[in-house]
């Protein structure tokens, strides 16, 4: 028999290896005091225990915590913070009273110019140690990389740092060769209330329909009335239709046995226009005192100018059933990024921050440094919001995207917008755009904006072959930026500058554009 290091004895067949065992420092429930040197891809505090990486969720680089150990593995554990020794100069108090129980913000305990220093940050991490690719001003020395691949622990913890001592590390650096320029973090004058889409689960709490967020960690869902990143419409719109429905006795879903009707309502609204839509996604195809709920939403929110119903009985956490129909008004709603006009449907995909997607737009624009000569591939186009971004100042846009339903609302947009030289096609950018080449099209400029995993290996190969002047990378991800931009430099090309975004303020995601330009080979 072993025994723990909090004394409870337990037997060794079976059961994981005890921390004396792995040599460990630390063990469940022990308390004890670290510095907190960096933050990872999540948002949570990367401190040390006698040399032994912990997490620690809402700490931040700089403090000195006192943490209690919830869980140990062989290289990472993690931790509760129990109380500031030293707090950051950074630290804020957070707005939203219910951000300790939400999972839909991260960063809202951080100062905003030091959230967008750390996501430039985060970037900057991934190119040097995920692409093995050199940053101007930003070179990491043979310890630190070291530091920061200690500190990374398994796949789920790969990114990390801001907040290390990078300033001493750096100072016996070699000198500096040219590298990537990396721009400081284009962040927002304000940075709250900049969702245009909000999905709320709904479910019942003693007895009574409720909606809002699911509590951090869990499908618990816990009642809301505002959230400080969504439109003040949308939390208002959300509200009436929560009041609609306990007057009309509409049961709310539940997952656990798959019983009750509503499941989610998303409401959408158009930052220019003022448009917006009610989805009642149900688990069921017919709706209980219909034209009551249709005649009370049209009477109290005369913004609403489409009510849609859509059917999910599957049981699973995706939000969204294949069914689709029109309750009342318009199958879409109507917006702008900058002077092109979108429609969009019930299960279209927009951009959710209307106003940093122009800025993030007009960088892609820049960087494919169009003169109305050009011929553009989008590679993966969606509505075509990009495309259309794009044909303002190209001669020809090709745009390519494996879901037929958005090729069609990609060609509903073009002819919306009067524009003629914009072509889309269904299907793979990997078998499409080689396709094209065998046409005769050869593109200038090739711009992809994939999903969080990157670019499929076969598109990156199809972009070698297709050799264009200039590639435009628009990403979500960092990590997967940094692999395929490896790849393209691998291939020929030479990432020129990238330019971080923050689209979702408060949350750890961070949007970048990439500039890569065609080697020129010399004789």
């Amino acid at each position: 028999m072993n025994k723990n290091r909090s004394g409870h004895r337990r037997s060794s067949k079976g059961s994981r290896p005890s921390p004396e065992l792995l040599n460990l420092p630390v063990a469940k429930n022990d308390e004890t005091v670290i510095d907190i040197i960096g933050m990872n891809h999540d948002g949570e505090g990367v401190g040390r225990a006698e040399g032994y990486t912990l997490f620690v969720q809402g700490a931040l680089p700089g403090e000195k915590v006192r943490v209690k150990v919830l869980k140990t593995k062989k290289q990472y554990g993690y931790a509760k913070l129990l109380e500031l020794v030293e707090a950051s100069p950074d630290r804020t108090s957070a707005p939203c009273p219910i951000y300790d129980q939400c999972g839909g913000c991260q960063l809202q305990h951080l100062d905003y110019a030091a959230q967008l220093q750390w996501k430039r940050q985060l970037v900057v991490d991934n190119l040097e140690r995920i692409g093995k690719l050199t940053v101007e001003g930003g070179r990491l020395d043979g310890a630190l990389r070291e530091q920061s691949e200690t500190l990374a622990g398994d796949g789920a913890h790969k990114q990390v740092a801001y907040g290390a001592d990078m300033a001493a590390a750096r100072e016996a650096r070699d000198e500096q060769r040219k590298g990537i320029i990396v721009k400081p973090a284009l962040g927002m004058s304000e940075p709250w209330r900049y969702r245009n889409k909000s999905q709320v689960p709904i479910g019942v709490t003693d007895g009574g329909l409720v909606g809002g967020f699911y509590a951090r960690g869990s499908h618990r869902i816990v009642d809301m009335e505002a959230c400080l990143i969504q439109h003040e419409e949308n939390d208002k719109v959300v509200q009436r239709v929560k009041d609609i429905g306990r007057k009309l006795g509409i049961t709310a879903y539940d997952e656990e046995t798959g019983h009750g009707l509503l499941r989610h309502v998303v409401v959408k609204i158009g930052f220019s226009t003022g448009e917006m839509m009610i989805v009642l996604v149900t688990n069921g195809n017919s709706i209980p005192q219909r034209e009551k709920w249709i005649a009370a939403i049209r009477e109290e929110l005369p913004a609403v100018v489409s009510i849609c119903h859509n059917v999910n009985t599957r049981r699973t956490n995706v939000i969204f059933g294949e069914v689709t129909s029109v309750l009342w008004g318009r199958e879409v709603i109507y917006d702008y990024i900058g002077d092109v006009k979108f429609a969009i449907s019930a299960r279209s995909f927009f951009q959710v921050n209307p106003v940093q997607t122009e800025i993030l737009y007009g960088k892609t624009v820049e960087y494919a440094g169009l003169t109305g000569n050009e011929t553009v591939i989008d590679a993966y186009c969606g509505i075509g919001t990009i495309s259309l971004f794009l044909a303002q100042h190209a001669k020809q846009v090709y745009g390519v995207e494996i879901v037929k339903e958005a090729i069609e609302d990609a060609r509903a947009n073009a002819a919306l917008n009067h524009m003629h030289h914009v072509q889309f096609e269904v299907g793979a950018s990997e078998d499409v755009i080689p396709a094209w080449k065998e046409q005769g099209i050869e593109a200038d400029v090739i711009v992809v904006d994939p999903p969080r995993k990157g670019c499929d290996p076969r598109l990156l190969d199809t972009i070698l072959e297709m050799r264009p002047e200039r590639v435009v990378y628009v990403s979500c991800n960092p990590s997967t930026l940094a692999r395929d931009l490896r790849i393209l430099e691998d291939g020929g090309y030479r990432t020129v500058e990238v330019q971080p975004v923050d689209m979702f303020p408060h949350t750890v995601h961070v949007e970048s554009v990439a500039l890569l330009v065609r080697n020129v080979v010399e004789n």
